[in-house]
């Protein structure tokens, strides 16, 4: 299984900047088996079923795109440089890991300050990332990150313009509840509460999840052959009661299905047993075509990059001549790509 197998040209007109307005304004492409229709997210409830449970994550992204300064002392006097930190997850020591630039700027020891509240020791360098130790913690670190921090957009739109105070609504779920996601999971973007409301007066239920999504969501794969592809670790849980939920659903013969890869990575690591249980830990599960999916019948997802561990994912769930049909029309049908980018209902032909 090659990477370029899983190559598209992708026109640079059709990455989307800005997501749609409202939310579930964003076009649709549902495919159910081989059969494709254009819509809108606010006509899925044409594909959804009373019995149905969407599976979301609840992940809440950290405004982790910081701009600082680095003040030494010289013999021709004090001199300072601009450090641009991108916090990436954070450990168990207190520590944070950070992609640092430049980071030959900064010596180990050394303090970076990003308002009058927030500063950083960078204790730490190490493969081209640093460490970094915050004056602050807890609820106070909250605080002052979400003052002088922005939202970390994925390179593709950061290319082309800057975050801004808009991003830090439209990059965010409604259902956002649990701090530590350097990524939103974007499918999820296409919801307001007046559609959530709507799905649950269809009969739809819902089972909450976390998945902290890191940076390495956004890595490119540089191995061609994709099975020695290693994925990147994330820290993700789910609860007993989201356990439960889920598999009452599979015995009443309702589809569970994850809103995003996010949620869907997720529910099939803990149901690598055969069925779903409770989990909580680091997972860095790869789907790529071949894989047994245990729990998931049908998934919403936006349309993903060339050679990407994502289309892998949507490969293994719909078969790749069916997802090359798929991007095939969504690319002759301009429909917007990626982050901020229209959406598709992949419903497997057995689970029509």
């Amino acid at each position: 299984m090659k990477l370029s197998d899983f190559d598209f040209d992708l026109p640079d007109r059709l990455i989307a900047t800005r997501p749609a307005k409202p939310r579930p304004s964003a076009r649709l492409l549902v495919a159910e088996g081989d059969q494709i229709t254009d819509a809108r997210v606010y006509d899925i409830l044409g594909w959804l079923r009373p019995g149905d449970r969407l599976v979301l994550n609840d992940t809440k992204v950290i405004p982790a795109r910081l701009s600082g300064t680095r003040a030494r002392d010289t013999a021709q006097g004090p001199m300072q440089a601009k450090i641009e930190v991108t916090l990436l997850e954070p450990r168990a020591d207190g520590l944070w890991s950070a992609l640092v630039k430049p980071l030959k700027k900064v010596k180990e020891g050394e303090e970076i300050k990003f308002s009058n509240d927030l500063s950083a020791i960078l204790e730490v360098k190490d493969e081209g990332q640093g460490l970094l130790r915050f004056n602050l913690s807890g609820d106070d670190f909250d605080a002052a990150l979400n003052a002088a921090g922005a939202m970390p957009l994925p390179p593709y739109i950061a290319a082309k313009r800057p975050a801004d105070a808009q991003d830090r609504t439209d990059y965010q779920t409604v259902w956002a509840r649990n701090t530590g996601a350097v990524a939103a999971p974007t499918a999820s973007l296409h919801f307001d509460q007046d559609l959530l409301q709507k799905l649950a007066d269809h009969g739809v239920s819902f089972t909450h999840v976390t998945l902290h999504v890191g940076a390495g969501t956004f890595l490119p794969v540089k191995v061609e052959d994709v099975t020695t592809h290693k994925m990147h670790g994330e820290w993700g849980e789910v609860s007993p009661e989201a356990a439960a939920q889920i598999q009452a659903t599979k015995q009443a013969g309702g589809r569970v299905i994850p809103v995003g890869t996010t949620a869907l990575r997720l529910i099939e690591t803990a149901a690598r047993a055969g069925q779903i249980a409770p989990f909580q830990g680091v997972t860095d599960i790869f789907i790529y075509p071949g894989f047994d999916f245990h729990v998931t019948d049908a998934l919403m997802t936006n349309f993903h990059l060339p050679k990407s561990t994502l289309l892998m994912l949507v490969s293994a769930l719909m078969g790749q001549d069916r997802i090359r049909k798929i991007y095939d029309h969504a690319l002759s049908e301009e429909y917007r790509f990626f982050s901020y980018g229209d959406a598709s209902l992949l419903i497997p032909p057995s689970a029509d």
